[in-house]
């Protein structure tokens, strides 16, 4: 692609893990774009299917890396540090792209306000094949949504549409997260800045298989959890968020436990009660400073 003219400055990045069949949709809907990308990199995650013969064979013309398995993180990181452009756009191998998705980030860049440095749209879900309707809670936004990124992850990671430069000022994907690495992200973003985004459906989310992350581990919410304590000894937030992010923790924790005490599960019931004591005392603090 980089022999073309008039390639945009774009790179993007798609990690896998047997998804052959499914691989093959998302990189033809990045091909279908009404632009053209400088690249598209591959980070095949320590695939065992026949993603390796088959994909290089089929488009000879993306950057295919293959590595151990080792999570997505790891692997959007290791694509994001082999990017050639100032613009990412990250695309899971499950999901795919309308043709004007690329076009339109970058003329809202270009034309319509130049300051956000991550732009995100709004996507179509299907599950098994048959649409399915968004629950209020999914509803998408831009602008100030770091309190609404606290309670669950709002930005698609295949509508980010993000300068290179942001992994400078915030660091990479948390590669300690097997799930939840894209909500952490986001919060440490928009904790800062705030973001973009197009109310239109440029994202096709195709789900209901059985490889799903989310259907392969219990209790999201333990990672959001390990999220906000991480980024709270961290210092990421300001006083005032501090407040919201303590909140929205004691919450989370208190639905934790709560469970645990009700399925008589005494080692979870005994980890999150005592994390909820300690941070329940942090808040106390926090508001008699």
């Amino acid at each position: 692609m980089s022999n073309v003219l008039n390639v945009a400055d774009i790179s993007v990045v798609i990690p896998t893990y047997n998804r052959c069949e499914l691989l093959k949709r998302a990189i033809s809907s990045v091909l279908n774009q009404t632009i053209c990308v400088r690249e598209i990199i591959i980070v095949d995650n320590g695939s065992t299917d026949n993603t390796y013969e088959v994909i290089p064979s089929l488009f000879p013309e993306i950057t295919y890396i293959n590595e151990k398995r080792k999570g997505v993180s790891i692997a959007r990181n290791l694509g994001i540090k082999n990017c050639h452009s100032s613009w990412i756009a990250f695309l899971d191998s499950d999901d795919a792209w309308e043709p004007q998705k690329l076009e339109k980030q970058l003329f809202f860049t270009n034309n319509i306000n130049k300051k956000y440095r991550l732009i995100h749209t709004n996507e179509i879900w299907y599950k098994n094949n048959k649409f399915q309707n968004q629950l209020k809670k999914h509803q998408k936004s831009g602008g100030d949504i770091f309190q609404k990124s606290l309670e669950l992850c709002c930005i698609s990671p295949s509508s980010a549409f993000i300068k290179k430069e942001i992994f400078d000022d915030y660091g990479f994907f948390d590669e300690g997260l097997e799930v939840c690495e894209d909500y952490d992200m986001w919060i440490r973003i928009t904790a800062k800045e705030e973001v973009g985004f197009l109310d239109k459906p440029l994202v096709i989310k195709y789900g209901g298989h059985d490889d799903q992350l989310s259907k392969k581990y219990w209790g999201m919410d333990r990672f959001r959890i390990k999220s906000l304590e991480k980024n709270l000894k961290n210092n990421c937030f300001t006083s005032e968020q501090k407040k919201s992010v303590l909140n929205i923790l004691i919450n989370k924790l208190s639905i934790m436990s709560n469970g645990a005490k009700k399925r008589d599960n005494e080692d979870i019931y005994k980890k999150y009660s005592e994390k909820l004591n300690y941070w329940s005392l942090e808040l106390d603090k926090y508001k008699n400073e």
